[in-house]
């Protein structure tokens, strides 16, 4: 299956809470979005890597997802080095995106940089020819997606540019409660953590008001670039 869009994401729900307002968007116009965890997200202090993929499969019937798989990446402990990129490498070739998502440059967990760093030179390696690797016993074609851009996540990051995503607000939020075993439930017998603050939810929409304020929307999810973003018309910016 050919895909629009691939979001990367190091863990499971790392989209949802990044960037599931641009996949809602996006769906929602026709276009064909998958999402690769990298890791089950085993090493968090909440749910289990069972509980996790079950959150992550509803959370991908709420966003209309077309594909989504994980890699099995060992969290916390998983590089970027040539064993990682070339099995990446082979996702990217099975779904051919033209744009890629992944996570953001920098931030408090480490996992998000390195993955990060991993997506982006997965995908520039993946348009390599004398790279071989296959799939399911056949050879697959190099492909290089046309951009990479990285969502913003804990860490403010000054963006690039913002997505509008005020219609679709309302999605983001239930893919990310999709994810109920990692954020606050005052009943849960499970150790507090950083994302179960009953503070963190009210983040992430104070954030993605603040994107919003800069684009006068109510609310957006800010990107950054790895190259710059060329246009033929001035007024195709909005």
């Amino acid at each position: 299956m050919k895909l629009d869009i691939l979001v990367i994401a190091a863990h499971p729900d790392d989209a949802e809470l990044g960037c599931s307002g641009t996949i809602a968007a996006h769906v929602s116009k026709g276009y064909k979005v998958g999402i690769v965890d990298l890791t089950q997200g085993e090493m968090g202090t909440r749910g289990t890597p069972e509980i996790r993929l079950k959150e992550s499969a509803e959370a991908s019937r709420i966003l209309g997802l077309a594909a989504r798989e994980n890699m099995g990446f060992k969290d916390i402990f998983f590089k970027d080095d040539e064993s990682h990129q070339l099995k990446l490498i082979q996702v990217i070739r099975k779904y051919q995106p033209e744009i890629v998502l992944a996570n953001a440059i920098t931030d408090r967990h480490p996992d998000h940089g390195k993955g990060a760093s991993l997506a982006s030179n997965a995908c520039f390696m993946s348009g390599l020819r004398k790279i071989e690797t296959q799939l399911d016993g056949k050879s697959q074609d190099p492909w290089r997606p046309k951009f990479v851009y990285h969502y913003i996540q804990n860490n403010y990051i000054n963006p690039d540019f913002i997505v509008d995503i005020t219609e679709h607000w309302d999605t983001k939020v239930a893919s990310i409660m999709a994810f109920k075993s990692q954020f606050f439930d005052p009943e849960s017998k499970e150790p507090a953590s950083f994302i179960s603050s009953p503070d963190f939810l009210p983040f992430i929409e104070s954030r993605s008001r603040e994107m919003g304020h800069r684009i006068h929307t109510k609310y957006g999810e800010g990107f950054t670039i790895e190259r710059f973003i060329g246009v033929k018309d001035l007024f195709d910016l909005k």
